[in-house]
């Protein structure tokens, strides 16, 4: 991917409205691009919209509801359809719309860069937003093998699981709370971080994240390692 950088002769009214453009597209990311991505991915591997409903325990038509972006996923079921359908989270956010590198591996997910680099401006990040207002941005300018890095914000009384289950996949997460208080729920044990503070554990470990502030909106960052 190469990185975009603005001609010596634009003005700063010109790169405003650039950055103003690109910021209208993000707000564009609708739901129905997510559930579209969604079947794009489902159909890549394979698997039909009722095997999957089933492995994921719900009914057929609320797949089909997510998919046709009439029903937000929450973060819980978000990382559930992709750990069933074995692709990353990351590939989520790779779109042919979004204009990123788009050379394809196995199950058709993009590849990072073999070398060089790759720059991502801050209004070229296309969020994703969740059931319950969550809101999922990538932070790695490109897809990265076996690591995935995310910024969630999670507005005040929010949480992972609007059903309150427990949530495990794959990898081994390192989370750092950069802005409120996030709770991170496991069976037999419950952790409060404030901001600077940070964890880590095992994806498979059951857990449940939220907020649990009235008035403050959390924010934090989190690193998935994939082994």
């Amino acid at each position: 991917m190469t990185a975009k950088m603005p001609d010596s002769g634009t003005s700063t009214d010109a790169g405003a409205e650039a950055v103003a453009a690109g910021r209208a597209e993000i707000e564009a990311i609708t739901n129905e691009r997510l559930g579209e991505r969604l079947r794009e991915l489902r159909l890549r591997s394979g698997k039909s919209l009722r095997a999957l409903a089933r492995e994921l325990g719900i009914s057929a038509s609320a797949v089909s509801q997510i998919e046709r972006g009439t029903m937000r996923p929450s973060v819980s079921r978000l990382i559930a359809i992709v750990s069933a359908i074995d692709v990353p989270l990351a590939a989520v956010f790779d779109t042919s719309e979004t204009g990123e590198y788009t050379a394809t591996g196995e199950g058709g997910v993009p590849e990072p860069p073999v070398e060089g680099f790759a720059v991502r401006r801050s209004w070229e990040v296309a969020p994703v937003f969740l059931d319950g207002g969550v809101v999922f941005r990538r932070l790695s300018p490109v897809p990265t093998p076996d690591v995935e890095f995310f910024e969630s914000t999670y507005p005040p009384g929010s949480v992972s699981n609007v059903h309150r289950q427990f949530l495990k996949h794959e990898g081994y997460e390192v989370g750092t709370v950069t802005q409120g208080e996030l709770t991170i729920e496991f069976e037999s044990e419950t952790v409060t971080l404030g901001a600077g503070d940070s964890i880590t554990y095992p994806c498979q470990r059951p857990h449940i994240v939220s907020n649990r502030s009235e008035t403050a909106t959390a924010v934090a960052t989190w690193l998935i390692i994939h082994r």
